[in-house]
């Protein structure tokens, strides 16, 4: 059994309004279906639909504070082909 797996990771300092920026993007992508991502490293496309599961976390510790967005979608696997069986 194959599973298709692609990835895309992309971590840099940036200011407040490319953030800013970056998270409008997303919020177009979404109302769009489609989401591309893509940096020197190469690209992947992901096209959510239906019903989504957001999760969101903040936290501080010291002084280092954090928030994380997630967003997560089941794809839709391709229904299998009909072959004919044969049972002798």
């Amino acid at each position: 059994m194959r599973q298709d797996k692609d990835s895309f990771r992309h971590e840099s300092l940036q200011d407040r309004d490319t953030i800013r920026e970056i998270l409008e993007s997303l919020t177009k992508g979404l109302s769009k279906g489609k989401l591309t991502f893509a940096d020197d490293n190469g690209e992947i496309v992901l096209r959510p639909s239906g019903l989504l599961n957001l999760k969101v976390t903040a936290g501080r510790e010291d002084s280092r504070n954090r928030v994380d967005i997630r967003i997560t979608w089941q794809t839709e696997k391709k229904s299998k082909q009909k072959k004919p069986l044969s049972v002798n």
